[in-house]
């Protein structure tokens, strides 16, 4: 378990009962990682907002500075007129929130079926070494189902993040980690402070 994990658990210790859950995302997304992957993530109203949040705390420097390495630097210092934008990048986990784009949201909902604006996204970004992360506090959210369905049939992981019960989402995440609480604003509360740790957690590993 990593220093991050170990961190979290003291500071809220109802969480210990999601610490094998925890530790077994963790991995799935180092796999993604490892093997040039990237995230994708979605979810909505609050776990929309969290979407956008995850997103920001992996594409540049969370807890840590993320200065390009060696190679990234030589490769900007043989263009000439860029020099300055090797010091200015930071090194990003590629992760796209799903929750974004209004345009394409919009028109999948207006010309088709609302219940699939995030599964089009997965079908149409997911290679194999990518990994989805679905977060509904109920784990019955339709467009959640949808897009982890269409996970599963593009061959991609899938992390769900959800309520005691997990709903109808226990049984399609390749990992699913059931926060202990029922009421959607408290499983909320503890959303963050797990994400945090997992995104300090893989910070960590890449940019320590």
């Amino acid at each position: 378990m990593t220093k991050q994990f170990e961190a979290l658990l003291t500071q809220y210790p109802v969480l210990a009962t999601i610490q094998t859950e925890l530790c077994a995302a963790h991995d799935l997304l180092c796999r993604c990682y490892d093997a040039g992957g990237k995230l994708l993530v979605c979810g909505n109203g609050g776990s929309a907002a969290d979407s956008a949040h995850i997103v920001g705390e992996l594409m540049k420097g969370f807890l840590l500075p993320r200065p390009l390495n060696k190679a990234e630097t030589a490769r900007f210092d043989a263009l000439e007129g860029t020099e300055a934008l090797a010091k200015g990048l930071q090194g990003a986990l590629p992760a796209i929130d799903l929750t974004a784009n209004a345009a394409l949201l919009s028109a999948v909902a207006n010309d088709g079926d609302a219940d699939m604006i995030f599964a089009q996204q997965v079908f149409g970004y997911a290679k194999e070494e990518d990994c989805l992360l679905a977060m509904s506090t109920s784990g019955n959210s339709r467009n959640i189902l949808n897009a982890l369905k269409t996970a599963a049939v593009k061959g991609i992981p899938s992390i769900g993040i959800t309520g005691a019960n997990g709903g109808a989402a226990k049984a399609l995440c390749s990992v699913c980690i059931c926060l202990p609480e029922t009421e959607t604003y408290k499983v909320q509360e503890l959303t963050l402070p797990l994400y945090h740790a997992l995104c300090a957690a893989l910070e960590a590993r890449y940019f320590q």
